[in-house]
C-alpha cells in the first residue's frame, strides 16, 4: 500500500507545479508542458528506483517517452476544452486533465496492452478536440447546407446536411455540434470493420483492423471532420460487412441490409456506387455465389437502395440534374491532364507509405495452400475485387483528369482487413507481405503523435511555430475574424443605420465561416454571400442568395488581397465604393495574415436597370 501511495507523488507534484506556473503568469501551453515534464522526471526516477512496470532497457525508456508525449497532447485537449470553451479555471481543470491522461496512457506502458491503449487514445483524442479546433471552411459550408435543408445540393447529396442539423440540434451551434455526426460515423466505421475483419480472418485481424481505423490518416480524419466522407466511409464499411454476410456466409437477409447501407451511402456521396460492379463481378466469378442470380433477395436489396436514393433523383430532376452534371460531365469536360502520380501520392498520404507497401504486397502475394473454391480463397477474392475494381476506375480517371486528395480514401475501407493480415503475419499470406509486421507499430505510433501535435498546434500552438496565412487549410483565426467583421457591420448599423450584406470575395470559405461564427451571436443567424454576386463561382450560394434579390443592398466586401476588391466587375455593379481597409489577423500576438474590406453601395446585379 505504501508503494502505491508513493507512486501518486509524481502526479501530485505535476498538479502543484502546474498551479504554481499558471499562478506565475505562464501560458496554458507552457504550464502544461513544464508541469508534465516535472511529473515525468519524478515518475521516471520512481520507476527506475523500484523497477515497477518499466524495464531498464532502451525500448522501455522509449515507450515511456512516447507515452509522456501522448499524454501531453491529451492533457492539452482537456485543458483547452475546459478553460477556453467551458470557462473553467485552469487550476481546477488540471485535475481532470491529469486524471484522464493517466487513465488513457497507463495501458501504453505495457506491450500487452499497447495496441488497446492506442485505440482508446485515438478515440479520446478526437472526442476532446472536436469542440476546440475551429471548423474548416468545408465544414462551415456544409453547415450552411443544414440551414437550407433539402434532398439535394449542387456538389453533394444531403446526408452531411442532415447529420449536421441533428448534431447542432442536440449540441447547439458549436464545433462539437457540427462534428458530432462525424464522431458517430467514425464509431460505426470501427464497428463494421471490426466485424468484417473478424468474419474474414479472425479475432487477431479484427483487433489489428480496429487499430488501423483509429490510426491511418484518412480514417482518423473521416471520424473527426464533418464532411461527406464521414458518412460515406461508415456506409462503405457497413455495406462491405453485409455483402460479405450475403456472398460468403450465404445469409439471405443480409442482402436487404446491404441495400439499405448502399442507399444510405448513395445519399452521402455518389462514389459508393462502385460497390455495385464489385458485387456483380463476384456473383459472376464465384461459383457458390452464382445461385443468388436466381433468388429474390439481391433484387429486393437493390430496390431498397433505389428507394432510399430516390429523393435525390427527384431533386436532381427538379433542378436540371445539376448535381449529377457537376460530378460527371463538368469534370469530364475539364482540360485533360495526367494525374496518376497525384493519385498515388494521395493514397500514400491517406494510408501512409507502410500502408501502400503492405497493400501492394497483399495484392501480389500468393495464398498459402488454398484451392480456388475454398473459404480462404473466396474471402480473398471478395477483398481483392472490393479493392481493385473501385481503384481501377479512379486510376483510369486519373490518366486524363485531375483527382482530389480524398477520392481514394473511402475505397481503402476494403483494404483494412487485408492490411490487418500483414500486421499479424496471417498464415494465408506468403512472401514479403508476412514480413511487414515490424513496420506497422512504429508507423501507427508516429501517426498518433503527429495527430496529437497537430491538434495541440491548432488549439494552443507549438513553441516557435507560426500559423502562416493559409487558414483555409490550417483553421486558425476564423473566430477572431468573424468577431471583427461582425463588429464592424454592427457599428455601421448603429452609427449610420446601414444594414450591410457581408460578402466573402473567395469561393465559399469567408462567407461560410463568417455565417457560422458570426451567426452564433445573432438569434436569427447571419446571412452572407460570396463572389457569385460579381460573376465568381457561387456553388450553392447562387441558389441561397440570388443576385436579383440583393438589388439596392449595401455590401461589406471581405477579401484576402486588395486586388480582389479592385476588380472592374465590382465597380460596374455598384453605385459607389468606399476605401480599401487593410487589417491584421493575429493570435497571441503572432500575425496570421492580412485581410481587407471595403464598402460597396447600392448593388446592381447584371441585367438590372437595363444593364
Amino acid at each position: 500500500m505504501n508503494r502505491r501511495i508513493a507512486a501518486l507523488f509524481p502526479i501530485l507534484i505535476d498538479v502543484l507545479a502546474f498551479c504554481a506556473l499558471i499562478g506565475s503568469g505562464l501560458s496554458l501551453r507552457a504550464a502544461n508542458a513544464y508541469a508534465l515534464a516535472i511529473g515525468v522526471v519524478c515518475s521516471a526516477l520512481w520507476r527506475w528506483r523500484t523497477q515497477d512496470n518499466l524495464e531498464r532497457d532502451t525500448w522501455g525508456w522509449l515507450r515511456f517517452g512516447i507515452t509522456a508525449l501522448l499524454a501531453l497532447f491529451l492533457r492539452a485537449g482537456v485543458l483547452a476544452l475546459l478553460t477556453q470553451r467551458w470557462g473553467w479555471a485552469p487550476q481546477f481543470a488540471i485535475f481532470f486533465a491529469v486524471a484522464l491522461g493517466v487513465a488513457v496512457s497507463a495501458p501504453l506502458l505495457s506491450w500487452r496492452n499497447f495496441s488497446l491503449g492506442l485505440i482508446v487514445y485515438s478515440m479520446v483524442l478526437r472526442l476532446l478536440y472536436a469542440g476546440s479546433v475551429e471548423l474548416l471552411p468545408e465544414e462551415t459550408y456544409y453547415w450552411n447546407y443544414s440551414r437550407h435543408l433539402d434532398f439535394g445540393y449542387l456538389d453533394h447529396p444531403p446526408m452531411v446536411a442532415w447529420l449536421i442539423r441533428l448534431g447542432t440540434a442536440v449540441f447547439g451551434q458549436t464545433e462539437f455540434g457540427v462534428r458530432a455526426g462525424a464522431l458517430c460515423c467514425g464509431a460505426i466505421t470501427s464497428l463494421f470493420i471490426y466485424r468484417l475483419s473478424r468474419n474474414l480472418f479472425g479475432q487477431a485481424a479484427a483487433l489489428a483492423a480496429l487499430l488501423l481505423v483509429q490510426a491511418l490518416p484518412f480514417f482518423f480524419l473521416a471520424g473527426f471532420l464533418m464532411t461527406p466522407d464521414a458518412a460515406l466511409t461508415a456506409a462503405w464499411a457497413a455495406s462491405l460487412y453485409f455483402l460479405e454476410r450475403a456472398l460468403i456466409a450465404h445469409r439471405p437477409r443480409a442482402w436487404w441490409l446491404a441495400g439499405v447501407c448502399l442507399g444510405l451511402g448513395m445519399i452521402s456521396k455518389y462514389s459508393i456506387a462502385l460497390l455495385v460492379p464489385v458485387t456483380l463481378v463476384f456473383m459472376v466469378w464465384d461459383p457458390a455465389a452464382r445461385r443468388w442470380w436466381r433468388r429474390s433477395e439481391p433484387y429486393v436489396g437493390a430496390l431498397l437502395a433505389l428507394l432510399i436514393f430516390s429523393p435525390v433523383l427527384i431533386w436532381n430532376a427538379q433542378h436540371d440534374w445539376i448535381s449529377f452534371a457537376f460530378q460527371t460531365s463538368r469534370r469530364l469536360a475539364e482540360t485533360p491532364q495526367f494525374a496518376l502520380h497525384k493519385l498515388i501520392g494521395s493514397i500514400i498520404v491517406l494510408i501512409t507509405p507502410t500502408g501502400i507497401v503492405a497493400l501492394a504486397a497483399v495484392l501480389l502475394s500468393r495464398r498459402a495452400g488454398a484451392s480456388d473454391a475454398s473459404d480462404p480463397a473466396r474471402r480473398w477474392r471478395f477483398i481483392h475485387l472490393a479493392i481493385l475494381i473501385p481503384l481501377a476506375v479512379i486510376v483510369a480517371f486519373s490518366l486524363r483528369h485531375e483527382v482530389k486528395l480524398d477520392w481514394s480514401g473511402a475505397l481503402m475501407t476494403a483494404a483494412l482487413p487485408a492490411l490487418a493480415c500483414t500486421m499479424i503475419a496471417d498464415a494465408t499470406l506468403q512472401g514479403f507481405a508476412r514480413r511487414l509486421r515490424g513496420a506497422w507499430m512504429p508507423t501507427l505510433v508516429i501517426m498518433l503523435l503527429v495527430y496529437g501535435a497537430g491538434l495541440h498546434y491548432l488549439v494552443l500552438g507549438l513553441p516557435g511555430v507560426g500559423y502562416g496565412k493559409h487558414i483555409e487549410v490550417v483553421p486558425v483565426g476564423w473566430r477572431d475574424l468573424s468577431s471583427r467583421i461582425l463588429g464592424l457591420a454592427d457599428s455601421y448599423r448603429r452609427d449610420n443605420g446601414m444594414e450591410l450584406l457581408i460578402v466573402g470575395m473567395d469561393r465559399y470559405a469567408i462567407a461560410s465561416e463568417l455565417a457560422f461564427y458570426g451567426g452564433a451571436h445573432r438569434p436569427g443567424g447571419l446571412e452572407t454571400a460570396n463572389s457569385y454576386l460579381f460573376g465568381g463561382m457561387g456553388l450553392m450560394y447562387s441558389l441561397w442568395v440570388p443576385p436579383q434579390a440583393q438589388e439596392h443592398r449595401n455590401l461589406l466586401l471581405v477579401a484576402w488581397s486588395p486586388q480582389e476588391l479592385e476588380d472592374k466587375a465590382i465597380a460596374a455593379q455598384v453605385a459607389d465604393l468606399g476605401p480599401i481597409v487593410d487589417e491584421v489577423l493575429a493570435r497571441n500576438g503572432v500575425i496570421i495574415r492580412h485581410y481587407y474590406h471595403r464598402l460597396a453601395f447600392d448593388y446592381r446585379p447584371v441585367g438590372a436597370r437595363g444593364e
